[in-house]
């Protein structure tokens, strides 16, 4: 039993964990940073509708941030929290482009993709490991997320 951490789960693999969901923070963290240039700064004939939907995605994200990095501090393990390291690890790339609404929402599909294929990693992990927890709040962004692809999708076709 001395391989266990606090909450019962295998040392080893709960690091493995902490590791993967590092990673996530930082494709979170840069993919949040994004969406809230594309609400700041975005302009033409949709604005109104993309404003307030960018402002909903951003403020989900926060929220995930911040779920994510307590999951790693209950596996026992530290968040990262610099965005050089952010940067260094995400798989999302910051946006230069920020004020062309339908770049935005592509940009979002793509962030979406990279996310939700962590979190697959992820799912697959967690179930290896016994962590519940982290099962669970990956089972939860993917099935959301994946209802978010299909809506950001069926605005880009009616462009």
């Amino acid at each position: 039993m001395t391989n266990l951490n606090a909450i019962g789960l295998d040392i080893e693999k709960s690091q493995d964990l902490a590791v993967k969901l590092n990673a996530l923070l930082a494709n979170y963290s840069i993919f949040y940073q994004n969406v809230r240039g594309y609400h700041w700064n975005i302009k033409g004939d949709k604005f109104f509708e993309l404003h307030l939907k960018f402002e909903e995605l951003y403020n989900d994200l926060l929220l995930k941030i911040d779920e994510v990095a307590e999951r790693i501090l209950t596996l026992g393990y530290a968040p990262n929290h610099n965005y050089s390291d952010y940067k260094k690890a995400s798989k999302i790339v910051e946006s230069t482009e920020v004020s062309d609404g339908i770049k935005a929402v592509k940009d979002i599909l793509e962030s979406f993709k990279i996310i939700i294929s962590l979190q697959r990693e992820l799912l697959s992990l967690s179930a290896d490991a016994n962590d519940e927890g982290s099962n669970a709040l990956m089972s939860d962004y993917i099935r959301a997320q994946e209802k978010l692809v299909w809506m950001y999708s069926a605005f880009l076709n009616k462009q």
